[in-house]
């Protein structure tokens, strides 16, 4: 699953670790999951979402392969 997060997260002039601060994670999570190693749990996609203003739907980008 693909995600806009650094797009979005450097659009509002955020750094990953103003954004894990404020989600209250890890500088190294947020690296994580914006270089697509790591999925985030559910509530911290709400989480993400919420700290940037816009929606899961809008941040993560599923690929249906099957």
């Amino acid at each position: 699953m693909e995600n806009q997060i650094r797009s979005i997260r450097k659009s509002k002039k955020l750094s990953q670790e103003e954004l894990a601060r404020l989600c209250n994670v890890t500088r190294q999570t947020i690296n994580a999951i914006e270089n697509n190693k790591y999925d985030p749990t559910l509530s911290l996609a709400f989480e993400l979402a919420k700290h940037l203003n816009t929606t899961v739907d809008e941040l993560f980008i599923y690929e249906n392969f099957g």
